[in-house]
């Protein structure tokens, strides 16, 4: 799959449902990335928790995988303060990669310690993330699920998740200045600045 190159101070938000090729698309922009110039770096930002040995499994499988498609790409967690973690890792010259704004908003809203939290934590690190990705000094490309278009949730929580979600993916597509929507691997445009 061919990808357009980064601009040095592009924004871009990778939407789709699991397994949709999100995660594989953002990393073959930020292998574009730096190939583009030796000087070039990449952090990727990772949200995912593991609160179970499947989950510690998935991410092991995902980080050898990753280690192999996109060698120069350095890895950061950070499940929770995504906003100063993108603030303190843009620099002129790197890529930063967030994967994913579900599992963030996830832990935001549904912290596995405590079971849930309220609203207005996940409204105020929004506004702090929407504060440092308009601030970032280098390119920003974040990764996202598209949860909104089956059918309406029987539960007030998941609503709620959803409804949340959905009003986080608005805020950032309005940030970003490119917005891919992928299904079946195939990207589809939804917002280019050319």
């Amino acid at each position: 799959m061919a990808t357009e190159d980064l601009k040095p101070r592009e924004r871009a938000l990778i939407l789709g449902g699991q397994r949709s090729g999100k995660s594989r698309r953002a990393e073959q922009r930020a292998a574009g990335w730096l190939a583009l110039d030796p000087a070039h770096r990449a952090v990727l930002i990772a949200t995912a928790t593991a609160h179970d040995e499947e989950m510690r499994e998935r991410i092991a499988r995902h980080r050898a995988d990753r280690a192999q498609r996109v060698p120069g790409l350095v890895t950061v967690e950070e499940p929770i303060q995504l906003g100063p973690a993108l603030a303190r890792h843009s620099e002129p010259g790197t890529l930063v990669l967030v994967d994913c704004l579900t599992l963030w908003l996830t832990n935001l809203l549904m912290p596995a310690e405590s079971g849930s939290a309220a609203p207005s934590v996940a409204d105020t690190a929004q506004t702090v993330l929407l504060h440092a990705l308009h601030e970032a000094r280098g390119p920003v490309l974040l990764v996202s699920n598209e949860i909104g278009l089956g059918v309406i949730p029987m539960g007030r929580e998941t609503r709620a998740f959803v409804d949340a979600l959905g009003r986080l993916n608005q805020a950032v597509a309005a940030a970003c200045n490119r917005v891919t929507l992928m299904a079946a691997g195939l990207p589809l445009s939804l917002k280019d600045p050319s």
